[in-house]
């Protein structure tokens, strides 16, 4: 059990682990041992609170495919290890960027000191530019 922001938690057996085969270059070893690591994680079934799970399955997010689960390939590291762990953060990552709330803007109106002092720096802007011209006669 981990726990993410806001105190929430992610048992472990919500968490599928496959061992799969990396791919890419990797020598005499590519072939015989499997080091990547395959995770699957079932949004809907999950015990995340109902309200982070439709934020989860709102994002527009390359690990979350449409059937409702996040999947995620580890291949970065040699070892098996390090790939299940660098998965799970991966994993925990995407539920702690679901469950950040932007706090919503208020809008505001510019005050009458402010607007007046902005008019004057216009009008002290184009008389300071005013007297650069070259003077006709």
């Amino acid at each position: 059990m981990h726990f993410i922001a806001n105190n929430f938690t992610v048992p472990d057996s919500e968490i599928e682990i496959n061992a799969i085969r990396a791919q890419g270059a990797g020598g005499q070893n590519v072939n015989k041992v499997s080091n990547a690591v395959h995770l699957r994680f079932d949004i809907a079934a999950s015990s995340l609170p109902p309200s982070l799970k439709e934020r989860l399955l709102a994002m527009n997010h390359q690990y979350i495919g449409k059937d409702g689960f996040a999947v995620i390939k580890a291949q970065r590291f040699r070892s098996l290890e390090l790939n299940r762990a660098d998965a799970i953060e991966r994993l925990y990552q995407l539920i702690e960027r679901a469950a950040f709330v932007p706090k919503m803007r208020r809008a505001t109106k510019p005050t009458h000191a402010s607007r007046v002092r902005r008019v004057d720096h216009k009008t002290k802007r184009g008389q300071l530019k005013n007297l650069r011209r070259i003077p006709t006669e």
